[in-house]
């Protein structure tokens, strides 16, 4: 396996756990969707939709806009929209655009070649809005770093809300499935 293939495949686990937890959050009500937690960012909703939202302006970085901001963010006007508008409301939604957002991922990643990985990319920080340079290898596994990191915190929480069948999100159980992961199935 050369590194486009390893990353690729921990994409495609990324890509496998966003939607065990999703089927898993689906299961809650409103209130344990949105019970407050001192854990990831606040509650399942939320932290499911921060997921959402990395995974979006991080390939909107690897793309090429350097100022990325997920429809609906709050902190800026989008052409066409006004400030807030277009944030998500429902879980149903939400797996929609994420459905979206993982086939701009499938080919994003079809197309990557080995010697673009250690290619710079650009992404001014959200805040202070610095453009900071980062190797596009080091981007590719931050996101699904942070994926893993974020899935535990959700995992906590839906625990914590209650939810006995949890979902397995290990890559070793992905693999032992032994086929590809298809979203849309």
């Amino acid at each position: 396996m050369n590194s486009t293939e390893l990353l690729r495949r921990l994409h495609e686990h990324r890509r496998w756990a966003n939607h065990r937890l999703l089927d898993t959050a689906e299961q809650l009500n409103h209130e344990q969707l949105h019970q407050a937690y001192p854990i990831g960012q606040g509650s399942i909703w939320k932290t499911l939709t921060h997921l959402y939202a990395a995974e979006y302006v991080w390939l909107e970085a690897l793309t090429g806009n350097e100022s990325p901001l997920t429809p609906g963010d709050a902190r800026g006007k989008l052409p066409g929209n006004q400030e807030g508008e277009g944030a998500m409301a429902s879980l149903t939604e939400l797996r929609a655009r994420w459905r979206e957002l993982d086939q701009r991922w499938v080919a994003y990643l079809a197309a990557l070649e080995p010697e673009s990985l250690s290619e710079t990319v650009y992404k001014n920080n959200s805040v202070s809005g610095q453009r900071l340079p980062t190797q596009r290898s080091d981007i590719l596994i931050h996101v699904c770093t942070h994926a893993q990191y974020t899935t535990a915190q959700l995992v906590n929480m839906l625990r914590q809300a209650g939810q006995t069948d949890l979902p397995d999100v290990m890559l070793i159980s992905m693999a032992r499935e032994g086929s590809a992961f298809r979203p849309d199935k």
